[in-house]
């Protein structure tokens, strides 16, 4: 999807059309959670702190997310996604792999499935998406960011060669700002440069990952669409409007989001045996506090206390701007769950 939830609170409110909008953050605090292509303009980004935003942008529009309907709106695109096929990976709310190989409909090839799903989504839910079609997942992704917004861009198994040679090794799905700058440190700029080490030279450079590098540059992926990706954690965090101190008020912040925690995981059906305390600082250092129970913490009070054990156990605290709880380390199915009972 594009620019998803700007999308949305602009297709809600008549008013944000055309305005430069960031979900998420505000004036002073934040970070911003997504950019509408008006504020993209003034190089406004997902991941951006707020204050970079608003002074790249001065007439930028803050909204505060509504997540709630983000997610139902993405269960209706779900829901037009299963009408051609039941082998999709949902990456988050806005994004997914769908294997179409064989499609409900019968439709003779991948990319007449992507433009009837793109004008489904058009004609339904009045949002834009744009696609990707290749023969494997690396490909599909990286040929979804080519031509967006309202993009469908197809790169076939004749073209997969010449396309990665001249692929920017910073636009490879993958290999992050680090991985980059080290990768041209090495002299790999494109492609064609990672095309020209060998396993094991890149797998000295990059660990695990150089088997991967390897393998992406000659168009190899041999991951399948999972369809019944595990979700490893869930969680919530928050971020102040001002920078926070007083340990009275960060107890009450973490019951607030242990609440909200515990509310997530009833929904999902899903309770952790892990619990971890994430605290960002206001000089944007952080920390994470983690604790594991033999049995999954399945209620309020045991998140909350937790929660707020790991917190009192930081006896040094600087000013903090965000803390976040989450859960995570879920049981396996067959594993047995420890039900407490009042009698």
């Amino acid at each position: 999807m594009d620019a998803f939830y700007a999308s949305v609170e602009q297709r809600d409110n008549p008013e944000l059309r055309g305005q430069p909008i960031a979900v998420g953050g505000s004036k002073e605090r934040g970070v911003v959670a997504a950019a509408s292509y008006e504020a993209r303009k003034y190089g406004v980004k997902s991941a951006m702190p707020s204050v970079t935003a608003k002074r790249l942008c001065p007439n930028l529009i803050f909204i505060y997310p509504r997540f709630d309907a983000y997610k139902s709106i993405s269960t209706e695109i779900r829901e037009i996604f299963h009408r051609y096929t039941d082998l999709i990976e949902p990456l988050s709310l806005d994004e997914a792999y769908l294997d179409v190989t064989e499609n409900k409909i019968g439709l003779p090839s991948a990319t007449l499935i992507a433009k009837s799903i793109k004008a489904a989504i058009a004609e339904e839910l009045n949002l834009v998406a744009s696609a990707g079609v290749s023969y494997n997942k690396f490909l599909a992704k990286i040929a979804s960011d080519e031509d967006k917004p309202n993009g469908l861009f197809v790169i076939t198994p004749e073209r997969a060669e010449a396309f990665i040679d001249k692929l920017p090794i910073r636009k490879f799905f993958g290999v992050g700002k680090v991985t980059a700058e080290k990768m041209n440190a090495y002299g790999i700029f494109f492609g064609k440069d990672l095309k020209q080490y060998s396993l094991e030279q890149l797998t000295n450079w990059f660990g695990k990952s150089g088997g991967y590098f390897y393998n992406i540059a000659r168009g190899i992926d041999d991951r399948s669409v999972n369809a019944n990706r595990i979700r490893k954690s869930i969680g919530v965090e928050r971020t102040f409007e001002s920078d926070v101190t007083d340990r009275l008020k960060l107890n009450a912040i973490v019951t607030d989001l242990s609440k909200m925690a515990f509310d997530r995981c009833t929904r999902s059906n899903k309770f952790g045996k892990s619990l971890t305390l994430k605290i960002k600082f206001n000089d944007f250092t952080q920390i994470t506090r983690s604790k594991t129970e033999l049995t999954s913490i399945s209620t309020l009070q045991e998140i909350e206390a937790l929660a707020l054990f790991l917190l009192e156990n930081e006896q040094k605290l600087k000013p903090i701007r965000l803390m976040g709880v989450t859960l995570s380390n879920f049981p396996e199915r067959n594993e047995t769950i420890q039900l407490t009972l009042e009698f």
